[in-house]
């Protein structure tokens, strides 16, 4: 065998061998051999929800008593806004007819016209003429006693009644912390009772918990907002209704000097005889 027959046979030999080695391994990874993915991370569930859901997670009776607070808190706002005016404190309109019947010496229409007038300064002026009327040997300044107390007394009417929306402003995020609570507690004796709890399981009973506090805050910030506004508006009708009590003491109080003086003139008049 001459070096040309050798030379063939070699490349011949490894040839085969290279062929040999490309059958056994194979060509392409197909997707039966190909090493298994990881598994695909699990997609977050979808926490659209309803104002019901919501209601409901955070748990019947709390969120009723919440939502009874709510519904509360939208009556007393549009029934104080339509009450705290000036006209049911004081009127133009009302003080023109005291002043012409004082000068008048009318008290007795000045009472039945307090009578058909609901405000604050009718009442006031009802009680000091009624008082008057019915014991006319009086001073003056027992007459203005009766008037400075049921002043006092019809100031502290107006303040009272706005203090029940403040009440629902402070009460309803005690509620909504009560809830909260309560449901922090059901989620730790859930994990206290079960084995391996991670933390993206305590999560959601935690929100759950949470619901009721944003829910008594939702109804606590606008309530307080709303009181202060009502706050405001009540102390300015009061200074004013304790200018109108100051206009009216005054005419009664000339009218009693003016009684006094006739009555002083006939008794000297009377002497002098």
């Amino acid at each position: 065998m001459n070096h040309r027959s050798l030379l063939v046979v070699i490349l011949l030999l490894f040839s085969a061998i290279a062929q040999a080695q490309e059958s056994a391994a194979p060509t392409a990874p197909t997707a039966a051999a190909a090493p298994a993915a990881s598994p695909a991370p699990e997609t977050l569930p979808n926490y659209t929800q309803t104002l019901l859901d919501y209601f409901m997670e955070g748990g019947p009776v709390l969120m009723g008593f919440l939502a009874g607070l709510s519904f509360l808190a939208v009556l007393l706002i549009l029934f104080y806004t339509f009450t705290i005016r000036q006209g049911t404190v004081v009127s133009d309109k009302f003080m023109n007819a005291a002043d012409a019947l004082i000068r008048k010496q009318d008290y007795l229409g000045l009472i039945a016209v307090c009578n058909r007038e609901n405000e604050c300064i009718a009442r006031i002026v009802y009680k000091t003429l009624d008082f008057a009327t019915k014991n006319p040997t009086a001073s003056f300044d027992e007459v203005r006693e009766v008037t400075e107390a049921e002043g006092t007394r019809q100031a502290s009417i107006l303040n009272n009644r706005i203090n029940y929306l403040n009440d629902i402003g402070r009460v309803a995020p005690m509620v909504g912390l009560l809830g909260t609570v309560v449901g922090m507690i059901k989620a730790f004796e859930g994990i206290g009772k079960s084995s391996g709890v991670q933390h993206m399981e305590l999560a959601p009973g935690v929100a759950q918990a949470l619901i009721t506090t944003a829910a008594g805050l939702i109804i606590s910030i606008p309530a307080l907002i709303f009181y202060s506004i009502f706050r405001g508006k009540v102390q300015k009708l009061i200074a004013e209704l304790e200018a109108a009590m100051t206009h009216i003491m005054a005419l009664l109080a000339a009218q009693y000097k003016r009684a006094n003086y006739r009555a002083s003139a006939r008794r000297d008049a009377g002497e002098a005889d």
